[in-house]
Order: structure tokens, then C-alpha cells, then sequence
């Protein structure tokens, strides 16, 4: 991660590491617990599944010293915790996403995506019987 100051730039060193590889079951207590032997550990974020409400596997946790985070990779990288081998990294800052298209009230939505929006009007439904009749005039 990188820090402008005026005209130079500076690395700046993240107290925040990524744990991936996490068991469902794990809860925050158990990562502080752990971390915890490393270095004071400020805030654990266990991020959860919006439709199951469960864990979602991973987990950031924060220090409160930078230099505890070489010290938790090198430690922790391949311990097991709930049956699981943790991977344990520097956490990097989020990629910028890319904006989504609104949707605009005088117009079809934007994109196809197979949602039946790029379709021709569907026939007239009836049997040939009926078809020929209206062309008749009856």
C-alpha cells in the first residue's frame, strides 16, 4: 500500500492481514484468541454470507503494532484451526469495482443477459382455425 505525500510517495505498512481457508465454525473469539499470541490484536472482521448467514470462510484481523503482521504470517501461515490450514497474507486494499448500470424509466434496461429483454413480441396465441376466420372478416 503506498501513501502520497505531496510530491513523494511512501510505503506505508499495513497492520491488517487477510486469513483465508477458515472453517465455517470459526468464530472471532477463537481468531483473537489465536492472533493474540502474536501481537495486541485491535479488531477481527468475519464477514458473513447475506442468504445463509453463515461465515464466509475468510477473516481480516488488525494489529495494533505493523510489525506484528510479518510476525502472524510467518507463525500462523499453515496452522491448523478447526481442521483447517489457514492461510494467512498481508491483506491488500480492495480492487475498484466497475459501476453497473441503472436501470432508466424511458427505456428498455441496458444489456441482454438472457433475461428475455432483447425478444420479439411474442404471437398472438389461437388456432390456425381462428386465425383464418379473423382474416375473413368473421
Amino acid at each position: 500500500m503506498w501513501r502520497d505525500r505531496g510530491s513523494t510517495r511512501e510505503a506505508v505498512i499495513s497492520s491488517r492481514i487477510f486469513v483465508g481457508n477458515l472453517s465455517y465454525e470459526t468464530s472471532q473469539t477463537e481468531l483473537e484468541t489465536l492472533f493474540g499470541q502474536v501481537g495486541q490484536v485491535t479488531e477481527v472482521f468475519l464477514p458473513v454470507d447475506r442468504a445463509t448467514d453463515r461465515p464466509r470462510g475468510f477473516a481480516f484481523v488488525e494489529f495494533g503494532d505493523a510489525a506484528a503482521v510479518s510476525q502472524a504470517i510467518e507463525k500462523l501461515d499453515g496452522a491448523e484451526l478447526n481442521g483447517r490450514n489457514l492461510r494467512v497474507s498481508e491483506a491488500r486494499d480492495r480492487a475498484p469495482r466497475a459501476s453497473q448500470p441503472a436501470f432508466m424509466d424511458d427505456g428498455p434496461p441496458m444489456g441482454g443477459g438472457g433475461m428475455g429483454f432483447d425478444r420479439k413480441p411474442a404471437k398472438p396465441k389461437g388456432s390456425r382455425r381462428g386465425l383464418r376466420g379473423r382474416k375473413r372478416g368473421f
